[in-house]
Order: structure tokens, then sequence, then C-alpha cells
């Protein structure tokens, strides 16, 4: 695991607190500095602050993103609602915020492990290719094509999107979604589902302004258009 955080202090308790754990922790103290350990290492996640006195975290994740699937978790402090809501879109697939709880910190760790090789539920009759309009999602191979174009979807907005094709037609629950894509059995943030549902708008709608496949249910949830 990468963990990118310019406080000394955080960084040193939260690495020892995860090796107790079992993680084997590289550390970074700048974002520019982190990237050339993610380079060096290609860690199985990625712990970032969003507070760093160089490039901020968000470009980190965005240069991140830009060549990797791996799952990144950010840490924000409790008011910077903003600042999460803008690093969930930047690519975070997770978020904690500080003071950070190592016990929190190692659970919402070991559930983005779990994703990785994790496949959603879909109907194996039909696993190997699913249309829905000009999607073709290949779920064995971790394929999505619109109209024939490889899309570059995170492992969150993979998952997601088998989540909806497992369930077409049908509406799904903000909690539904926490549990069935992120692992967590309670109630959670909204944010998180809602940031990463306009990123996938981003990648599947022609108008991700006025989505016509991933659809918003008003009070209920969204719903996956399947023709």
């Amino acid at each position: 695991m990468l963990f990118i955080e310019d406080d000394d202090a955080i960084r040193l308790a939260l690495r020892m607190a995860l090796e107790d754990e079992g993680y084997e922790v590289v550390e970074a103290h700048d974002g520019a500095s982190g990237l050339v350990q993610f380079g060096q290492h290609r860690p199985d996640a990625v712990l970032l602050d969003l507070r760093l006195p160089d490039l901020s975290g968000f470009e980190v994740c965005k240069a991140i993103r830009a060549t990797s699937t791996v799952p990144i978790i950010m840490v924000t402090a409790q008011t910077e609602a903003a600042d999460m809501v803008a690093g969930l879109e930047a690519g975070a697939d997770d978020y904690i915020t500080k003071p950070v709880v190592p016990k929190a910190l190692s659970a919402r760790i070991a559930a983005v492990l779990r994703r990785v090789s994790y496949s959603s539920p879909v109907d194996e009759a039909h696993a190997e290719v699913l249309h829905f309009g000009d999607i073709e999602l290949r779920r064995e191979q971790g394929v999505v094509l619109k109209g024939g174009v490889e899309l570059s979807l995170t492992r969150t907005e993979f998952r997601m999107l088998c989540e909806f094709a497992a369930h077409a037609d049908a509406v799904l629950s903000r909690d539904q979604l926490l549990e069935h894509v992120w692992g967590y059995e309670y109630l959670g943030d909204s944010r998180l589902v809602d940031a990463h549902v306009r990123r996938l708008r981003l990648k599947v709608e022609d108008t991700p302004d006025d989505p016509q496949r991933i659809v918003t249910v008003r009070g209920l949830g969204y719903r996956l258009i399947s023709q």
C-alpha cells in the first residue's frame, strides 16, 4: 500500500497501525514523491491525503487514474465536503475523514481490496456479453465498449455498471449500491454513490447532463434502462 501524507506524525502513526494489521506500507510526504513511489512499487492500493504541499491530492489522483485502476482511498477533513466530492469525481474510490481511526481505515482498505477480486453477480447464462443500446459489457473480461470503442472505467465504476446490469430496469437504492458495490452493510454517505454515478454517466451516456441510460428515480435511487 502507498500512503501519501505530508503530516509526519499522522503518516507514522497510521503506517505503524497498518503494519500491525499486516499491510506493507510505502510512504511519501508529497504528491511528486508519491507519484515516483507509485511508479516504482505499483501498490495494491493508495491512501491519499487531499491537502499536500506541492501537487494537490486531486492532481495526484488524476495522474494515477490516467494509467491505473488501483483502488484509491482519499483522506479529507470532516469540514471539506466539497473537496470530498471533488476527490471522488477525480477518480477516488472511497474516502475517510480525519481524525482517522486505524480500525476503520483497515476495514476500508480490506473492503476495497476485496472489491478488486470480486465479480458482481450477473446471471451466468448471460454473463459473457450484455448489450444495452450501444453499450457492450463483457463482464468476464472486465471490458466495456460504447459504439465499439473500449471505455476506461475504474474498478468501482465497472462494478457499479455490473450491479446495474444484474438488475437491469429495476431501481437500485443508494444503500443497495453501497452494500453491493462498496461492501458497506450500513447506511453510508450517499454522496459516494452519487459521485460515482456522475462519473459513470460521463463515460456511458451520449448526453451526461440528460442521461437516458442510467436514470435517477427521484426519492428512490437509480435505474439502468436496458432498451
